[in-house]
């Protein structure tokens, strides 16, 4: 199975920490020219440091002109793309729907479903050019189930579904592909403050609500930020070459939310 990906240039966004810094390093690992986007200056520093010829941006998504400037340099010391993955997301807040701001109704939106679009419309020129590629969007099992308290978070990610499905349609015959994952509970600091939002929401314990959210998956388990990287990796290499206008879990089947 081929799954090499030597020479090939990827963007990986939000990729110094957590889900998106193992998407880098898988990618980085299999051969590819890589380079990352955050917003946490430090972490992209560390991330340039511990894995060396991966290149780097301080670029909220979320903003027109960041985004540009960042596909001004690539344009320049790329001229084209094989492969992005728009993995920058925020939890957005843990509420009852009428006790949600629209000012975190709006930057949800705008980080989730905003971002996934510019970057998305400044890449496929140079996927085109490139000759073909393969588009990765990161979605959530709350992209399929309601997701109670969480309406900002829960909208976004059955967009991205849409966003996915309409753009495989759409770039398909230019030989770009287009996916989305749906993670689950993935281990890790995000995970940890979700937990804690919506227990002190429910108004228990922190254990419970890790307990009760591993008990709705059938394997009884979080997934690794790698599960995640190398299914990524899977669909973007060769062996994924026939793959387009998917939703795939890695999630251990999970049930329901709540």
């Amino acid at each position: 199975m081929d799954t090499s990906m030597n020479g090939k240039r990827v963007l990986v966004t939000a990729g110094a920490q957590g889900i998106g810094l193992a998407i880098a390093e898988t990618f980085a690992s299999a051969g590819a020219q890589v380079h990352v986007c955050d917003v946490a200056a430090a972490a992209l520093d560390a991330t340039v440091k511990s894995l060396p010829g991966v290149t780097a941006s301080l670029t909220d998504v979320a903003d027109d002109a960041q985004v540009e400037a960042m596909f001004a340099d690539l344009r320049q010391r790329w001229r084209t793309l094989d492969v992005l993955v728009n993995n920058a997301g925020i939890a957005g807040p843990t509420a009852a729907v009428e006790d949600i701001s629209l000012a975190d109704w709006n930057r949800t939106l705008a980080v989730n479903l905003t971002g996934m679009f510019l970057c998305t419309r400044a890449a496929v020129p140079m996927l085109r050019k490139a000759g073909g590629g393969s588009i990765v969007n990161l979605s959530s099992v709350a992209g399929r189930l309601g997701f109670p308290l969480r309406t900002p978070y829960s909208a976004t990610k059955f967009g991205v579904i849409g966003l996915t499905e309409t753009w495989a349609m759409e770039l398909g015959p230019a030989k770009i592909r287009v996916n989305a994952i749906l993670p689950g509970a993935v281990s890790g600091d995000r995970i940890e403050r979700v937990i804690s939002a919506k227990a002190e929401a429910l108004g228990i314990d922190r254990d419970a609500m890790r307990e009760r959210l591993v008990s709705k998956v059938s394997l009884r388990t979080m997934v690794s930020p790698y599960d995640i990287a190398n299914q990524i990796l899977f669909i973007c290499s060769p062996a994924g070459q026939h793959i387009s206008g998917q939703s795939l879990s890695v999630c251990g089947n999970v049930e329901h939310l709540g």
